[in-house]
């Protein structure tokens, strides 16, 4: 009896339907992320946040202690880190909106002199209606009152994000033995997110260190110039450093706008010579350099991943916008041979033929 031939295999894709069919899921896979970014951005600041405590296990495992101990090291320290970050910004936007009331009379002056500077120099009616219509103080008034209105779903994303910690923590702990239970065979994969953890941690150390320095400075000076609620600012300067090379400009917008409204021009240009100086050299042209060495990103993805992922996921995109853009390269790249180029093309400087014939060997 002839035994039947074994079937023929499929036909190779060719390479321009390959990356159509990539593009094609990628797209589908963003629209869902896009659509349920009120749940997806909560579980990702959940996970940063178990990955940046993570190393806190550590010294309960070295004791021998139980795993559940080192766990809950890990989620109190998150709780931690989320209440903190949680008072800074309740207090700066309570002092925010006390300060718009208290100088709610200066910034309608403000607001007639710019409107009779407008009109000196000639620009038409439709550009001042424009500039009357987005200074004008019961607008700000208006706007300060509407973010009462989100008290809601920042409770919901809050309930998310700290059910979250949660599971992951608990979860990262039994992911600890996947070498142990399933060999060296899947040491590359662990190798990975080893990687990505690190570069997380990293990322996160450089902005909190550039965002100390630069808030103690900027608060400083600001004091310095009489500039009230100077501690607000200071606390704002360290939040927005946290958004890649745009953070600047947010931190700089509300201090900038009371320095006018308190001291006029010569005030209003001190401020921004002073954050020039300051944010421009640190958050530009150093901070950026630090960051890109830590995490092995170009400059132009670090820069393009703040403006994708605040789109996709919201405002929260911004801050979580390396950590993300990490996530993705490591998944879809990283594990795939042939994308060694497009991995050298997003700053990864272990993509390299070498590095990647140890990478890619199979390994005992």
């Amino acid at each position: 009896m002839t035994r039947a031939a074994p079937p023929a295999p499929p036909p190779a894709l060719s390479p321009s339907l390959r990356i159509l069919l990539v593009l094609a899921s990628s797209v589908i896979v963003l629209a869902g992320v896009y659509f349920a970014r009120e749940l997806v951005g909560p579980l990702a600041l959940a996970i940063v946040l178990v990955v940046i405590c993570e190393p806190v296990r550590r010294p309960f495992e070295r004791r021998g202690w139980p795993r559940w101990t080192g766990t809950t090291a890990v989620i109190l320290l998150a709780y931690l880190v989320l209440l903190v970050m949680g008072l800074l910004l309740w207090v700066a936007g309570v002092q925010f909106a006390q300060l718009v009331a208290d100088y709610l009379d200066k910034l309608r002056g403000s607001l007639d002199d710019l409107l009779a500077w407008a009109q000196s120099v000639g620009l038409d009616q439709e550009a001042r209606d424009a500039a009357a219509e987005g200074l004008d103080p019961q607008t700000i008034l208006g706007f300060v009152s509407r973010l009462g209105g989100t008290a809601v779903a920042i409770l919901t994303a809050l309930f998310f994000v700290v059910s979250y910690i949660i599971f992951t923590a608990a979860d990262a702990a039994r992911y600890r033995d996947a070498e142990r239970v399933f060999g060296r065979g899947r040491r590359p994969v662990l190798a990975r997110i080893g990687r990505l953890n690190t570069g997380i941690r990293r990322y996160y150390v450089v902005n909190a260190s550039f965002g100390a320095v630069v808030a103690i400075i900027d608060g400083l000076a600001l004091w310095a110039l009489g500039v009230p609620a100077p501690i607000v600012w200071a606390v704002l300067a360290f939040v927005t450093n946290f958004i890649p090379n745009i953070g600047f400009v947010l931190g700089l917008i509300p201090p900038a706008v009371l320095a006018f409204v308190v001291g006029g021009w010569p005030l209003l240009l001190a401020v921004i010579a002073i954050y020039c100086v300051v944010n421009v050299v640190l958050q530009v042209l150093v901070q950026p350099k630090f960051v890109s060495d830590a995490v092995d990103l170009s400059l132009t993805l670090s820069f393009f991943s703040v403006i994708f992922w605040t789109f996709v996921i919201g405002p929260l995109g911004a801050i979580l916008s390396i950590p993300l853009t990490l996530f993705v390269r490591a998944l879809v790249l990283e594990g795939d041979p042939g994308a060694l180029w497009l991995r050298w093309l997003s700053g990864d400087r272990t993509a390299t033929p070498a590095a990647a014939a140890r990478e890619y060997l199979p390994h005992p």
